[in-house]
């Protein structure tokens, strides 16, 4: 038996092993006190506060190897904690602990002329597997999600953020502990070894749904392999759009932030199309602004001609560049830039800027990305801003869940039929 079968072997065991765990588990969590899930969340959030320096410690190891991994900026920005960071997840713990238990919710209910009450009740979907990369925040956000949806959860992190992602799995298993609910609800894969995950996608049976949360090559490997069914979030290829109405301050604001607060994110805005009537009202008002910001400014067409921007070529439209690097065009009005979205978009978020409301009515009726904006940034694609506490990431998908994945949108539902001795003729 050569050594890539015997690894193959191994991780499937060892998946398999933590799938039936995970599924004894998620028997438990499903009838489990909308009390003792919340007190598991504050636990976990005291117990990552209790534990910040060991958090950090690990964080600093992982930062080390990624930097003599030569990884980019952006990637070593996912991975990096900070106190504020840290406070920011324990503060996501604690807002879904409050939330409302999704759980058992009568979403539907009516009666029959055949005597039968029917409800529509929230159930856990069962066991999930989460794969993702140099994020060791999705680490707590996908288990407490996992956990107040009453969801039992298989995590496999990037191997650059094991130790970071180790140290925060630490502190959910002792918020579990502390509220007696079972350990295995929330289970870290700690291998490096790839053939985990292939084991993750071929898990039929086992696992419920496999929720990838990574770059391109990530998700399309898991669109491609998995014969479980896949929550896609595949790229954040996000738009801005400066229409002729906009209001230059406004946008001036928008497009900053959409850019440059944080590039490593799935919601950072990838290109900006300026309405031509904009432009010439306005001039270089945003690319000047972007480049004094040092941000790379690929441009197309006469925006090519302005000092300091680079040319655009074909392929850097459609690209998720997760730097400070944007690509820009000119556009004859919002029919324009609806065609430009719907051929290089991915889905994920676009952002109209304009003070016309027929304009921007169009902009939400013909385009059909997961989330669409007016006059805010893109940056707010994210579940915490949508006040869902945290998300387990943005489905760029058309079924079950679409958008931010909270807590509710990791339900399923049955039936409740109740009758009074109702037979059918």
């Amino acid at each position: 038996m050569d050594e890539q079968t015997t690894g193959e072997d191994a991780a499937r065991t060892l998946i398999e092993d933590m799938a039936h765990a995970a599924r004894a588990a998620a028997a438990e969590l499903a009838c489990a006190t909308a009390e003792s899930k919340r007190d598991a969340l504050l636990a976990a959030a005291e117990a990552m506060h209790a534990d910040q320096e060991k958090i950090l410690t690990a964080n600093a190891a992982d930062l080390a190897r990624a930097e003599d991994r030569q990884m980019s900026p952006a990637m070593i920005d996912r991975l990096r904690l900070t106190p504020e960071r840290l406070r920011g997840i324990a503060d996501s713990l604690r807002a879904i602990a409050q939330q409302p238990d999704p759980v058992g919710r009568v979403l539907a209910e009516w009666d029959r002329p055949n005597g039968l009450h029917i409800q529509r009740v929230a159930t856990p979907l069962g066991v999930l597997g989460v794969i993702y990369e140099s994020r060791p925040n999705v680490t707590a956000d996908a288990g407490a999600l996992a956990l107040k949806s009453g969801n039992a959860v298989i995590l496999r992190g990037g191997s650059d953020s094991i130790q970071s992602s180790g140290a925060i799995h630490a502190c959910m298993v002792q918020g579990l502990r502390q509220a007696q609910l079972p350990e295995a609800a929330i289970q870290l894969v700690t291998s490096r070894d790839r053939a985990v995950v292939a084991a993750m996608l071929r898990a039929q049976g086992l696992i419920d749904v496999i929720i990838p949360r990574g770059g391109k090559g990530l998700v399309g490997l898991v669109q491609s392999e998995a014969r479980v069914p896949v929550f896609a979030h595949l790229e954040g290829v996000c738009h801005v759009y400066a229409d002729a109405d906009a209001d230059p301050q406004k946008a001036l604001r928008v497009v900053l932030n959409a850019k440059t607060r944080r590039t490593g994110i799935c919601g950072a805005a990838e290109c900006l199309l300026i309405d031509r009537a904009f432009y010439d009202r306005h001039g270089d008002l945003l690319l000047r602004a972007l480049l004094n910001a040092g941000v790379e400014v690929r441009a197309e067409g006469a925006l090519a001609q302005i000092p300091g921007t680079v040319p655009a070529q074909p392929d850097d439209f459609g690209r998720e560049f997760l730097d400070s690097i944007i690509a820009t065009k000119l556009v004859d009005g919002v029919d324009e830039a609806i065609a430009h979205i719907r051929r290089f978009g991915s889905g994920h978020t676009e952002s109209i800027l304009t003070e016309n409301d027929d304009t921007a009515a169009r902009f939400f009726q013909r385009l059909d990305s997961a989330i669409l904006m007016r006059n805010a940034s893109t940056q707010f694609a994210d579940g915490g801003e949508f006040g869902m506490g945290a998300e387990i990431g943005i489905a760029t998908g058309k079924m079950h869940a679409r958008g931010p994945v909270g807590a509710e949108q990791l339900t399923s539902f049955k039936y409740i039929v109740t009758g009074d001795g109702a037979i059918r003729d």
